[in-house]
């Protein structure tokens, strides 16, 4: 069995916020991205997902600082835990690390 952690989102852009520097000196862009949702299970319930995408290389961070709100993109990237300290307690989420992003032409 091949394992694998490879995440492709195509959406619209919600939220670009703002290069963070960490305690550590490390740099993250985050870029909200909604994508819309069908479901597979035949209820007929659509609706969105809305995913934080972390920019840590230079170049994903450079292109998430030049997006701006309902561009649309394509990200390829892996699904990470982030864990952090909110309110005296361990709070955990996920977000898919980018390795490529990319504006995508807008949808018909």
């Amino acid at each position: 069995m091949d394992y694998a952690n490879s995440v492709r989102l195509v959406g619209r852009v919600s939220a670009t916020g703002e290069p963070r520097e960490l305690p550590s000196g490390d740099v993250v862009h985050v870029v909200r991205v909604v994508v819309p949702r069908t479901s597979g299970s035949g209820r007929g319930r659509e609706g969105v997902d809305t995913i934080d995408v972390a920019c840590w290389g230079r170049g994903v961070r450079r292109t998430a600082g030049r997006l701006a709100v309902d561009d649309h993109v394509e990200v390829e990237g892996s699904l990470r835990r982030r864990f952090f300290r909110a309110g005296g307690g361990v709070g955990s989420r996920y977000e898919v690390e980018a390795v490529r992003l990319r504006r995508a032409p807008s949808p018909p």
